[in-house]
């Protein structure tokens, strides 16, 4: 005898449960709701069970629509989407989600709330925290679905000063880069959000070794947020966080000025267009010309290397 799910076990569960519910109240079969949202019923069967994979966001919606669960199911599945993640990941994506304003250092990539889907694909797809195509394309849909949050009416103001090395590492290709650097430069029309580029040659600065995020909250203090390559961080102590918003104004301070760091971001979709039309192997040739000028070697024309001759000793 099959167990009796406990709606109270789990998130998933808690899903499965009211699948079932609304498909029994339809009065159809696992099989005529799997025609009804394109799939296969062992795909519903798994769901009700709260067995297998769970479903992808697409397929929430459809069941969703279908079931007309009045969109109970796409926030259950944000919710069960969240359990992939730790703890800490949870909480903070749980208070960005309230935020009135949100102060960013980005170190390494574009925060993900102005990715583009192709960028945010790479960097998924790089970063090996996902462990099937499925979960990747879950992790995909439901960072674009946080986006949203900038549609709202109450959506946050955002202030985010990039590191440099985000607009000179080739995320995807320079296809990709130019796209989501066309991104970060469109924010010059929405009043509601700022960008500025920290450069190199500011050298070291208090935010090195990783991103800053500090969430301004509607009911009071702020939260601050720290995250590495394999890490995060969330802070709620009012003095700590405190500490963190003077870090954050020094980086601010020492970055360019918005329009000067717009205009850069132009001639950065410029480089990526230029370099888009070179093939690899004259990026390549070009690289190795460099490299053997910076190391003081002479450089015959067209690139070749001299060639030396050793003298037998006598």
């Amino acid at each position: 005898m099959p167990r009796v799910l406990d709606p109270a076990d789990s998130i998933a569960a808690l899903f499965g449960a009211r699948v079932k519910r609304l498909r029994e109240a339809q009065g159809w079969t696992q099989e005529e709701l799997g025609e009804q949202v394109r799939t296969h019923s062992t795909r519903v069967n798994q769901i009700e069970r709260a067995t297998g994979h769970r479903p992808t966001l697409d397929l929430a919606r459809r069941l969703d629509d279908v079931l007309g669960a009045d969109n109970l199911l796409v926030e259950l599945w944000t919710h069960l989407y969240k359990q992939s993640f730790p703890d800490w990941s949870q909480e903070f994506m749980s208070f960005a989600a309230q935020a009135t304003m949100i102060r960013e250092y980005a170190a390494h990539a574009v925060p993900g709330l102005l990715q583009t889907e192709s960028y945010a694909r790479a960097l998924l797809r790089a970063g090996r925290s996902w462990t099937s195509e499925r979960q990747l394309a879950e992790r995909l849909a439901a960072r674009m679905d946080r986006q949203l949050r900038l549609q709202a009416a109450d959506r946050p103001g955002m202030w985010v000063v990039l590191d440099e090395a985000v607009l000179r590492r080739p995320v995807g290709g320079p296809v990709v880069m130019r796209e989501q650097l066309a991104r970060l430069l469109a924010t010059e029309h929405d009043p509601d959000i700022t960008v500025q580029l920290l450069l190199f040659e500011q050298g070291e600065h208090p935010a090195m070794g990783g991103s800053l995020t500090l969430l301004t909250l509607p009911e009071g203090p702020s939260v601050a947020y720290t995250e590495g390559a394999d890490y995060g961080r969330l802070v709620e102590d009012k003095a700590a966080v405190e500490g963190y918003a003077m870090t954050y104004d020094h980086v601010r301070a020492l970055a360019l000025p918005p329009s000067m760091s717009l205009r850069m971001i132009e001639t950065a979709i410029e480089e990526t267009t230029r370099a888009e039309r070179r093939s690899p192997r004259t990026a390549r040739s070009r690289m190795a010309q460099v490299e053997l000028q910076q190391s003081g070697r002479r450089q015959l024309p067209g690139g070749r290397r001299p060639r030396f001759r050793h003298r037998p000793r006598p």
